[in-house]
């Protein structure tokens, strides 16, 4: 399905969903070079990258959404055809970059005075939904520090199980922040370092600020992550330690316990045999004795054994 909205010259397609017509569409009206489109087929998420061509950039990037149903992040791959007169967005779009193409079509629609300072040139519009998608992953990445204080508040409660679960998934999404992040920072140098020049002419607009703080937003958060990544691993040692003594103080009462009983079971089973005690009158003792001194010395053989292998 394929969605534009116009302003001054400039047009955005948003296109989700593809299917080959819509592939064909692109070459035909703009072609584009055919390895670009090849990466739009992909279906597997592919590494941030920027690929510059004569008059136009093919970008890749990745950003996290909430999965209410697994109540998981997961990750939206977002690529743009982006040139002096138009931005392309192709693929299962971000909800955030949807909701920003419905708020400038309905801005549009009214004539909003601020137009101008969204799509006044399409390296605005690239800044204006790169800043929506960065607002929304440090919404996320909130989320993510709000789990780890409930961790970190419960962790010497008795809910083992459920904080158990809990970490498992905090982990989980910190791993997937942090290889998503990681290597689009290069990408997002290259804009701010001046690598990517971009369509508008710097003595009408300074774009080297506005990717200066999409850098800066981007960075922020990926500290965060990390920040974050150590946090949980040290919660999780913390936990294991805390479930080990736990652990360890269970045994020791069953060590009490088997201890005390230890005797009484001996006494027991001794006098539970079916032979003659010396106690009785006229009785034979044999067999007892025989049996105290098998018992006797399978105890002092073992005594040995273990205290050899001790000493090795």
């Amino acid at each position: 399905m394929i969605e534009n909205l116009e302003y001054k010259g400039l047009r955005w397609e948003l296109i989700t969903n593809p299917v080959e017509n819509d592939y064909d569409y692109l070459i035909e009206k703009y072609d584009f070079h055919p390895l670009a489109i090849e990466d739009c087929h992909a279906t597997a998420n592919q590494r941030a990258k920027i690929d510059d061509y004569d008059d136009y950039y093919f970008l890749i990037f990745q950003f996290p959404y909430f999965d209410k149903g697994s109540k998981e992040l997961r990750i939206r791959e977002l690529k743009i055809f982006w040139g002096k007169n138009f931005i392309i967005t192709i693929g299962k779009s971000h909800w955030a970059v949807k909701k920003l193409f419905e708020d400038l079509q309905e801005d549009i629609a009214k004539g909003a005075d601020d137009l101008d300072e969204v799509v006044s040139s399409s390296d605005l519009l690239l800044y204006n939904i790169l800043d929506r998608l960065m607002s929304e992953s440090k919404t996320l990445i909130a989320k993510v520090g709000s789990e780890l204080e409930m961790i970190n508040y419960d962790i010497f409660n008795k809910r083992a199980r459920a904080i158990i679960e809990l970490i498992s998934v905090t982990r989980k999404n910190i791993i997937l922040l942090n290889t998503t992040f990681k290597p689009q920072l290069r990408v997002l140098h290259m804009f701010e370092s001046g690598g990517v020049k971009g369509f508008v002419d710097p003595e009408e607009m300074d774009m080297e600020d506005y990717w200066g703080d999409i850098l800066d937003q981007y960075q922020k958060m990926y500290d965060s992550v990390e920040d974050y990544g150590e946090l949980v691993e040290g919660l999780s040692k913390t936990f294991d330690s805390l479930q080990a003594n736990k652990t360890n103080e269970i045994m020791k009462v069953l060590t009490y316990f088997n201890t005390i009983m230890l005797p009484l079971t001996v006494i027991t089973g001794l006098f539970g045999m079916n032979v003659l005690f010396p106690f009785e009158t006229g009785a034979t003792t044999v067999a007892f004795w025989t049996i105290v001194s098998v018992m006797v010395a399978v105890t002092i053989a073992m005594i040995i054994y273990f205290r050899n292998r001790t000493n090795r």
